[in-house]
């Protein structure tokens, strides 16, 4: 999942140079991502809310039933195996009536079909609803646009609301691959739920980089239809290896969708909020300078990158494992699984964000320092982005955290905390955007960040009891100082190289920031190993482990 992930995110690292090349942080830019946030709010809370609170667990019960129900038929037919034979007719006959009758056979056999049908049912009431909203949204878009672009001029808004329409295609798309998402996550099966992202990304960079060549900034539009589709096909065929098999159900009162109904309602309030946060940066950003909207997003983009590979991964990859064991109301291998997932998501985000911090005017610069983003656009994406890294420890944990609420069927508190937190996010975002610019706008973000992991915690740990939380403290320390120890070793081997190359080349610059960020990277590993860190010592163990030098035992011998 994780190397997935990374491709997916170095990909997109490279649509965002390619579109910072082509139109620079100005209006066009600025319209392109203003254009994203309606469609994106109907997808989230339509399709999100459903599939990431609702969905997997409902459906993994329903299958758990039907295997328990294939198992337990099976223990029946051992038994009447070994049980001995009658000794004449009669009682032959006698011990023939309890047989299954034609009605058992069919009623078990909708049993077993139960999660299939579940799945089919979801999978049409999602795309029917994502039709007629979407379809709703595209027709008053003239009257919607203008309410999250208020710095718009004229043209932008007219600009905005026709990208917008055609943008409105693709949450039709990904709400499909969101239910064939749901499944393969069910199934523990993440390899094309992890490649869906880079399919994605791959129709955006075609739009941008020949579509836009005949259609302007429509092609854009184009190529994330086109990603969305991809995004949809690649999940399809691994679904119906699983079983999946597409019928047209459209049951509303279903007991399955009833109970998905109830655990999406909080968690769609919760999405709400969440993308009421991204409309207010939207908001916010389209009454500063121009390019504004596009700086952040960018500096949004490059911060999301340790998101996406690790934090999201480890997430995604836990829920099922906390989900299983609250089923079985384990709560020292739920807290054991908790406490594992979230000292990973430390070892890798902790680290990254001293080396972003450190290297972030070479990552901007390598990554966006082309064409038409000159270098007060560099500037502002600098400053944007050592801000919003802050917070990005809060982030990532926020991720495991609110899958642990979910995993407990519980997603109103998840809700109510993030009703305060929104609130402390967008006013921070826009009373400090009138001191500092957009800038101010993600020192608000970081700000919401932390105080909502903190709440979080809180509260899980009142719910759940104890999260192995002095095992966490220890290991946070030491990654704490380790990290510190490798940003201050990436900083000083930026000041030693920067007499040894060119820096006014992307070759000079992009040699400057590998080599620093190398060298933290090994102070990380050897103070980490120094202090004997459990997940260094894991993370290295599995790296040595598959060098082709080495020579592992046979699995008998480690088992003895």
């Amino acid at each position: 999942m994780a190397m997935a992930s990374l491709t997916s995110r170095f990909l997109g690292l490279l649509r965002d140079r390619i579109l910072a090349g082509k139109f620079g942080a100005g209006d066009e830019l600025d319209v392109y991502f203003a254009a994203f946030r309606v469609p994106d709010l109907i997808y989230n809370l339509l399709v999100v809310g459903a599939l990431t609170a609702g969905f997997i667990p409902v459906f993994t019960s329903y299958w758990k039933k039907q295997k328990n129900s294939c198992h337990s038929e099976g223990a029946l037919r051992l038994h009447s195996a070994q049980a001995p034979r009658p000794k004449n007719l009669n009682e032959e006959i006698l011990h023939s009536v309890p047989k299954r009758t034609v009605r058992d056979s069919v009623q078990d056999d909708k049993k077993d079909k139960e999660a299939w049908y579940l799945a089919n049912d979801l999978l049409n009431i999602i795309a029917l609803g994502l039709i007629v909203v979407c379809g709703i949204a595209a027709v008053f878009a003239k009257q919607i646009v203008p309410l999250i672009t208020p710095g718009f001029n004229p043209v932008k808004i007219d600009l905005t609301i026709n990208l917008t329409r055609l943008i409105f295609l693709s949450p039709i798309f990904l709400g499909i691959s969101g239910v064939f998402s749901g499944i393969l996550q069910s199934f523990k099966n993440f390899i094309a739920f992890s490649l869906a992202p880079i399919f994605y990304n791959l129709g955006i960079i075609f739009g941008a980089v020949f579509l836009t060549k005949f259609f302007g900034i429509y092609g854009l539009g184009i190529g994330v239809i086109l990603g969305a589709f991809l995004h949809m096909l690649i999940q399809i065929p691994p679904a119906f290896s699983f079983g999946f098999r597409y019928k047209f159900i459209l049951d509303f009162y279903h007991e399955g969708v009833r109970r998905i109904g109830k655990l999406m309602v909080p968690r769609t309030f919760s999405i709400g909020l969440s993308q009421i946060n991204f409309l207010a940066m939207t908001i916010i950003a389209s009454t500063l300078v121009v390019g504004s909207l596009a700086v952040f997003n960018f500096a949004y983009n490059i911060y999301t990158f340790p998101l996406g590979i690790v934090a999201a991964s480890y997430a995604i990859a836990a829920f099922p494992t906390l989900t299983h064991w609250a089923h079985r109301k384990d709560w020292h291998n739920y807290a054991k699984s908790f406490s594992s997932a979230f000292r990973q998501i430390l070892f890798f985000i902790i680290p990254a964000s001293a080396l972003l911090i450190v290297l972030r005017a070479q990552i901007v610069r390598v990554i966006l320092g082309t064409g038409m983003f000159d270098w007060q656009d560099t500037i502002l994406t600098i400053n944007v982005l050592q801000f919003l890294v802050l917070g990005l420890f809060a982030d990532a944990l926020v991720l495991l955290l609110i899958r642990g609420f979910f995993a407990v069927e519980d997603t109103k508190t998840p809700f109510y905390l993030g009703v305060f937190d929104t609130l402390v996010r967008v006013a921070g975002a826009y009373f400090l955007s009138r001191y500092f610019g957009v800038a101010g706008m993600a020192m608000g973000f970081a700000l919401g960040c932390v105080v909502y992991v903190i709440l979080l915690w809180f509260f899980l740990r009142k719910k759940i009891g104890e999260l192995d939380q002095r095992k966490i403290i220890s290991s946070a320390a030491k990654i704490l100082i380790a990290s510190v120890l490798a940003g201050l070793s990436a900083f000083a081997t930026l000041h030693i190289f920067a007499d040894l190359v060119n820096m006014r080349t992307l070759l000079g610059i992009f040699t400057q920031g590998l080599i620093a960020g190398l060298v933290g990277i090994i102070i990380y590993i050897a103070a980490g190993l120094i202090l004997r860190s459990e997940e260094m010592f894991g993370f290295w163990q599995t790296i040595t482990h598959r060098l082709p030098w080495i020579k592992v035992a046979p699995k008998e011998e480690i088992i003895e």
